[in-house]
């Protein structure tokens, strides 16, 4: 059976702050390939995550982040459930992180759930207008989700693709945080500024 070198899972608990034995049996599981054990901590994490999402967040940072040039700025409201977390230098590369997708990629709603029903309404009729061509009822409703989900992608922050990761959204981010720390993490609010 493979066993990790201690360089080996000192190098996976740098990478994602996991436990030492859980980056252990990672690797052992991978037979010692890091891309590998990494999808496997991460599946791990993501059922770990969603067991947190209903925690209170009492704790948390305010961040900001103005880009080159000083015309575009957000401010950042990050929260967490201890002041632990929230001290710490990782969660606060996470709000840092959060602001640069914000300022770059200027999202509306930071959840689905957070967009008016009136303009999820008026989106389904622009789409539909332009789908009407469509007349296959299964194919128009595919069709129609398709359209919704890249605008969501483009306006809704928890939809959108990472700027650092091509493979990650932002909310698969978050989900990633929350098994790192162990603690729920939610975007409370943002506020995005341009000149």
């Amino acid at each position: 059976m493979y066993q990790p070198t201690i360089e080996e899972i000192k190098k996976l608990r740098e990478m994602t702050l996991a436990p030492i034995m859980s980056c252990k049996e990672a690797l052992i599981e991978a037979q010692g390939d890091l891309d590998e054990a990494l999808k496997i901590l991460r599946q791990k994490g993501i059922f770990k995550a969603s067991s947190k999402a209903e925690r209170e967040v009492g704790a948390g940072i305010i961040d900001s982040y103005i880009h080159n040039g000083s015309q575009i700025g957000v401010l950042l409201e990050l929260r967490t459930e201890t002041d632990f977390v929230a001290r710490n230098e990782e969660f606060k590369k996470l709000a840092h992180e959060l602001g640069v997708q914000i300022a770059s990629m200027n999202p509306a709603y930071i959840e689905i759930s957070k967009i008016p029903a009136e303009v999820i309404n008026e989106k389904k009729e622009e789409f539909s207008e332009s789908l009407k061509a469509i007349k296959d009822e299964k194919k128009f409703e595919k069709a129609l989700e398709g359209k919704l989900n890249s605008w969501y992608e483009e306006v809704v922050l928890l939809e959108q693709i990472y700027y650092k990761d091509q493979n990650l959204k932002i909310k698969d981010l978050i989900t990633n945080a929350i098994a790192t720390f162990g603690e729920n993490i939610r975007i409370s609010k943002f506020a995005r500024f341009e000149i």
